[in-house]
Order: C-alpha cells, then sequence, then structure tokens
C-alpha cells in the first residue's frame, strides 16, 4: 500500500453545515423522497435486512422494496409492513442465485434511486456474480454493498476496469478491517496500521466510496479524498450495528445525497444515534434495533446544530 496522503478532513458538525442534506419539498410525495431496494437476509439471518431496512425509512427514504429468500420473505413482510416484499429463490448455502436478476427486472421501471445488497447474505460465490448481473439492470441506482456482496471485488487490483463500474463513482463499501484484510488479501493488523492508505487505495482500485469501519472510520473517495470519524462508543460494535450503518447510507442516498454525502452522514448519524443512547441507556446493552430508531431523532440534532 502507498503512503503520501493528502489532506484528511475531520468529520465534524461544522463540516456537515457545509456539505447539507438534500431537503424533500413541504408537499412532495414518497417519490420525491426516492425509492430504496434492499436485497438481503437468509434463513439464518433475517433480522439483518430488517434492520437495514428499517435504518432506510428512518434516514428519510419515501419508499421500500426488499428482496429476500423465498424461506423468509413472509418473516420479513410480517417484520416491515411498510415494505414491498419480494421473495427469490435460494441457493443451499443461503445466497441469492444470479438469474434471480430477472424477477428484478420490473424495478428497473420504477425509479430505484439506491440499493443496499448484502445484509444477512451467505453464499459469496453467488451473491458476488449476482451483483455483477444486477448492477447493469440498475444503471442510475446508487449502489451500496455490505457484508458478503462485498466480495464482488474480492481479490481484484482494478474493479473500476470492469464494464459493469465504470463511469462516475456509484458504489459504496462499508468494510471493517477484518473484511477490508480478506477483500485485498493483506493482513489485519497491516489494515489497522494504515486505514487511510488501505480505503485510500482500495476506493481507487474499485471506483468505489470506501468506508472502513472502526473506532476511527476513515472514508475515502475514488479521487483521493479522505474523511475521518474519530469515535470512542464502545456501545455500537454490536451485533446488527453494521447493518444499520449500510441502511442509513441507502436511506440517504435514496433521498437525492451523493455517495460520498451519503456515506459520511451516515457515519455521523450512526455515532450520533449511538451517542445518544449511551447516554440514555448506558455505554453498553443498547440494541441495534434501537440504533435505527434513533436516527432520526439524531437528523434533527445535526439539523439544529447545523442551522445555529
Amino acid at each position: 500500500m502507498s503512503a503520501n496522503l493528502p489532506l484528511i478532513q475531520v468529520l465534524d458538525t461544522k463540516l456537515l453545515q457545509a456539505w447539507p442534506l438534500p431537503v424533500p419539498s413541504p408537499d412532495g410525495d414518497k417519490e420525491d423522497r426516492g425509492h430504496v431496494l434492499i436485497i438481503g437476509g437468509s434463513h439464518q439471518m433475517p433480522g439483518a435486512v430488517i434492520l437495514a431496512a428499517t435504518a432506510a425509512l428512518r434516514a428519510g427514504a419515501g419508499k421500500l422494496t426488499v428482496a429476500t429468500g423465498q424461506s423468509v420473505a413472509q418473516l420479513i413482510a410480517s417484520a416491515l409492513p411498510e415494505s414491498r416484499v419480494i421473495g427469490l429463490p435460494e441457493t443451499e448455502a443461503g445466497g441469492i442465485p444470479p438469474h434471480c436478476v430477472d424477477a428484478l427486472q420490473p424495478l428497473a421501471k420504477r425509479n430505484i434511486d439506491a440499493i443496499l445488497v448484502g445484509p444477512g447474505m451467505q453464499d459469496e460465490a453467488a451473491i458476488a456474480t449476482f451483483v455483477r448481473a444486477l448492477m447493469p439492470v440498475f444503471p442510475e441506482a446508487k449502489i451500496v454493498l455490505d457484508a458478503c456482496a462485498m466480495s464482488v471485488v474480492r481479490g481484484s487490483q482494478s474493479y473500476q476496469e470492469d464494464a459493469e463500474n465504470t463511469g462516475p463513482t456509484r458504489l459504496i463499501l462499508t468494510p471493517h478491517a477484518g473484511e477490508m484484510a480478506r477483500l485485498l488479501g493483506e493482513d489485519k493488523t497491516a489494515i489497522r496500521s494504515a486505514p487511510h492508505t488501505a480505503a485510500r487505495d482500495a476506493a481507487k482500485n474499485w471506483n468505489a466510496v470506501v468506508a472502513l469501519k472502526g473506532a476511527m472510520t476513515c472514508i475515502a473517495s475514488p479521487n483521493g479524498q479522505l474523511w475521518q470519524h474519530d469515535g470512542d462508543n464502545i456501545g455500537l460494535a454490536s451485533s446488527g450495528s453494521g447493518d444499520v450503518l449500510a441502511g442509513v447510507i441507502a436511506g440517504l442516498a435514496a433521498r437525492g445525497a451523493g455517495v460520498e454525502q451519503a456515506t459520511a452522514w451516515g457515519v455521523m448519524l450512526h455515532a450520533r444515534a449511538g451517542q445518544q443512547l449511551a447516554e440514555r441507556i448506558g455505554p453498553l446493552g443498547f440494541l441495534a434495533r434501537e440504533i435505527a430508531d434513533d436516527i432520526p431523532a439524531a437528523l434533527r440534532w445535526f439539523e439544529q446544530a447545523t442551522s445555529t
């Protein structure tokens, strides 16, 4: 990994004040607030897609569609009455086979603004092929890849040159250090010792915005821009927390935020929601579902803080 890093921007309230989120018109409808498609879930982990989908709505997206395995589609539909739920065939390993993209083709005519793929999914090989088939079907949508869906770039030093990932940046990846190490074929210790460099090089090679998650989260864009958020909330290190973050980012992207802005604001909102919960409940023991439910209050807090 190369060095010579550019200026690293600190993610704080002042930065967000100069980078306000798109605000829907008061007389707008749900279409104006954006349509998000979330693809995920499996028979072992149906909850992950529920957390991500809830977070996307809490972040302000107006319309939600969930595509998931047939074995859990009814359960997820019951848990998400606000969503349309599409049941898809599953591989034996708990993934979604590539041909299922055909079942999602009709959605391409419904102005899908953002797509999140990965929460709760299994079978890396199947989902990587699925993602490659999916991207050309939704050429205008911003796409967040989380969990095993990120395996589409695994072992690739120049994914930006692949036919389905050319043109303006529209991919967002959200790995933690262990996932980044596997994707890059590096040692986890090396990633942790130089997170900004790892994020920057990956963003350039993959033509993606990369949020390398941790106590310090590093965000990089393909043009070399770097942002950093320093968090000190151990309560956010819990099952499902990453699914919530990915959902928030997808929801903001659906609302009209660009990929860099959706990622930066998503990290900040996720952290603020965790801080609110730590103050109200305690530093440990709050749940990922509670993080999602606290996102609207975090949005309000930043809106008030940035307007003064």
